[in-house]
């Protein structure tokens, strides 16, 4: 399952960065190997999507980040919403 949060803070000295979960907790820190798209940094404020995994001493890391655009998210949530309606209307 994918997990979106919002870039807090992104070091590119040292490749290493923090997300800020949407659905709450503690930030998530993630390294550079661990983003998608190399090629373009993160930048504080920006949404992601990831993926979680368990590193050393148990803790939860973000990993596979992949930059996603307000709007792309946007129109996953309207398709969403559309199956769910039609999921109700069969139903019904």
């Amino acid at each position: 399952m994918t997990n979106f949060g919002t870039i807090k803070a992104y070091d590119s000295g040292n490749g290493n960065g923090t997300i800020a979960p949407e659905q709450g907790g503690e930030p998530l820190h993630f390294g550079k190997n661990d983003v998608q798209q190399r090629a373009v940094e993160p930048q504080q404020g920006q949404r992601y999507g990831y993926d979680t995994k368990q590193a050393g001493g148990g803790k939860v890391h973000a990993t596979n980040l992949r930059h996603h655009d307000r709007s792309e998210a946007l129109e996953q949530a309207e398709a969403g919403d559309r199956q769910a309606q039609q999921a109700r209307q069969q139903q019904g």
